[in-house]
């Protein structure tokens, strides 16, 4: 077995979605039989979200007591390590640290940005895992014209499953790109009964960051694709539909006068394990997706919706190209507008017990860590 080092993002936002994001892949390799040792470092100063406070800020306190805590649920409590603003580490010592970077045979790089590449011992294949295709290729190749650095790995992986293939113009900039899936620990997210009650939710930060011009064309966030599903909750009238959502410019009053019911991201990702209720007390899932991974046709799939999933939430999801992927029809439906999601919801609620197990078994088929990491660590090697 190896011994991986993974970067995460984790301590700066200690919240459940991101959280759970990391804890599925770094718990995966560990239920695999690697040694795994989890490393994240302040990329700039007050880089440290405090959700008790609701500020950014140099003092990880909060960040560190909650991934120790969470890390040791998944025997990582002696395998982690953040180093703050300041250099001091929190979790293994700096000794510890040196030692892992230094001897570790995969360095995956899955939310650091590249901080952690001169550290890397000279054995290690280095692997990006991109969670945001388009995005990330785009801005690299602006750094590039602009004659600035981007980060180099030996290998790299994308969730975007279309990247490098005729079906999607994310653009490649001349390398190779796997393809992976989030993976899932899908006893984590045990079935509960179902709520007839319950809503269809999702998390969503209506707008993360600002729109990218790139080549003439302009990609934004959620907010830029939100408007073909405003009107669902009117089209459907024996479902509920609630945004947990957080970010800039959110419509909240003309949301709430469309049928959509409104809460706090913050407060339903507190902590890892308010998401997973979350997600395991809602009646499914419906998700629209960045208009970056869209308008590109990438191939995206979140983790979140891997969550829903194995919580036998049926996921009623916009279709980035991941219908060529996963099966969909059953379960899962990839959807381009408001009228599919609303006859996607309809044949859920038509018979929820079926589409429920079969959420459940795409999980189970396609979505663990047994089916998903693997074939990534074979090709490096690994």
């Amino acid at each position: 077995m190896a011994r991986i080092v993974v970067g995460v993002y984790m301590v700066r936002y200690p919240l459940g979605g991101m959280l759970s994001m990391s804890v599925q892949i770094v718990a995966g390799l560990r239920r695999l039989g690697h040694e795994v040792v989890v490393v994240e470092k302040a990329a700039w100063a007050s880089s440290c979200f405090d959700p008790v406070r609701g500020e950014m800020t140099d003092d990880c306190a909060h960040g560190t007591a909650v991934v120790g805590d969470l890390l040791s649920r998944f025997g990582l409590a002696a395998s982690w390590c953040f180093v703050d603003w300041g250099g001091r580490t929190h979790g293994m010592s700096e000794a510890g640290l040196r030692d892992a970077l230094a001897t570790c045979d995969v360095f995956i790089d899955a939310g650091t940005h590249g901080q952690w590449l001169g550290e890397i011992g000279p054995r290690a294949t280095t692997v990006l895992l991109d969670g945001e295709p388009g995005w990330t290729q785009m801005r690299w190749d602006l750094r590039r014209r602009d004659g600035l650095p981007t980060p180099a790995y030996d290998a790299y992986f994308t969730v975007g499953q279309n990247v490098g293939t005729p079906r999607s113009t994310v653009p490649t900039l001349g390398l190779r790109w796997g393809h992976v899936l989030y993976p899932v620990l899908v006893d984590e997210f045990a079935p509960l009964p179902p709520d007839r009650h319950a809503a269809f939710t999702t998390v969503m930060n209506w707008r993360a960051h600002e729109a990218l011009e790139y080549d003439g064309a302009v990609f934004g966030q959620k907010d830029a694709e939100f408007e073909r599903f405003a009107t669902l909750p009117r089209l459907v009238r024996r479902a509920r539909f609630e945004l947990a959502v957080a970010g800039k410019g959110v419509p909240r009053s003309r949301l709430q006068a469309e049928g959509w019911t409104l809460r706090s991201a913050h407060e339903v990702t507190a902590s890892y394990d308010a998401y997973r209720d979350f997600v395991r007390r809602s009646r499914g899932e419906f998700s629209i997706a960045k208009n970056v991974f869209v308008a590109t046709g990438s191939g995206w799939f979140g983790d979140r919706s891997a969550a829903y999933l194995a919580a036998g939430r049926p996921v009623v999801v916009q279709d980035t190209g991941i219908a060529a992927h996963l099966p969909s029809g059953e379960g899962l439906f990839a959807v381009q507008d408001a009228d599919e999601a609303a006859a996607a919801v309809e044949r859920i609620e038509g018979d929820y017990p079926r589409h429920s197990a079969a959420a459940r078994e795409i999980a189970r088929e396609f979505l663990t860590p047994e089916r998903v990491l693997p074939p990534l660590l074979e090709a490096v090697g690994a």
